[in-house]
């Protein structure tokens, strides 16, 4: 080898190896990456009962705070479908097995958006809601474990259930072979939520929003030897009217073969 090629060969090591922390640099500095990163961590810890870490699950909530706000701050109404698009490319998981990200319109005039962030199969997972003041949007208000002490972040699903106020129910649960499920009712009042109702763990549950309200189906009796055994199945139907979070239908239903 001549001595003009190994000067050239050293000088492409060198320029490697100063160029690689940079790129490393790079791609740790991308928030992108970085909220991946900080995503599946957070699932490990809850799948091995680690310790979890609200100052990492905050960090990579703010960082869907500012896709939203900035999909939000624009002249135009947001398009759900691009934004949502762009959040399904953040999971770090390949299948994304319970892993989701989404941000839904509620009610109101301005409308109040919310992004529904599940950072894995069991949790943990979060709403944040966002309002208009001004003209601007921003985080009015949150639900999670830390928030709300009592608050079951696992598998969540969010349904909007008025047209005119920002009010909406949670679903969490709902995985196992029963389909136990817990249901929030909750509104957003200026700069604060609150929690309008809460159900017991319900199994064999399902559920459905129109025009007349939230339709909640469940099993109401079930067999005490036989607990995966229903005996009586019923379904409610609930509204948010002027006075609050209400009951306006209760019925039976026929028990389906499955749940006998």
């Amino acid at each position: 080898m001549t001595a003009r090629v190994i000067i050239v060969a050293c000088s492409v090591m060198f320029g490697a190896t100063l160029l690689a922390p940079l790129l490393r640099a790079q791609t740790a500095g991308d928030p992108a990456v970085e909220f991946k990163r900080i995503s599946e961590e957070l699932s490990a810890a809850r799948l091995s009962g680690g310790t979890e870490n609200e100052g990492r699950m905050e960090k990579a909530l703010t960082y869907l705070d500012s896709i939203a706000l900035a999909a939000l701050n624009i002249p135009r109404a947001p398009n759900l479908e691009n934004v949502n698009r762009d959040l399904a490319g953040l999971v770090s998981q390949t299948p994304p097995v319970g892993e989701n990200y989404r941000l839904v319109k509620l009610g109101g005039a301005p409308a109040a958006y919310v992004v529904v962030a599940n950072f894995g199969l069991g949790g943990p997972a979060a709403v944040r809601i966002y309002s208009s003041s001004g003209g601007n949007y921003a985080l009015a208000a949150k639900i999670d474990r830390y928030a709300q002490k009592d608050f079951l972040d696992s598998d969540l699903e969010l349904v909007p259930v008025s047209d005119s106020e920002p009010v909406f129910v949670t679903i969490s649960g709902r995985t196992d072979d029963l389909s136990t499920g817990l249901f929030s009712a909750w509104r957003l009042d200026g700069h604060r939520v609150l929690n309008l109702w809460n159900s017991d763990l319900l199994q064999q549950s399902s559920y459905e929003a129109d025009e007349k309200g939230f339709h909640l189906a469940y099993c109401s009796e079930a067999d005490e030897d036989r607990p995966s055994r229903c005996l009586k199945m019923s379904r409610d139907v609930y509204r948010f009217e002027a006075e609050g979070w209400k009951r306006t239908e209760t019925a039976d239903m026929p028990v389906s073969p499955a749940a006998k």
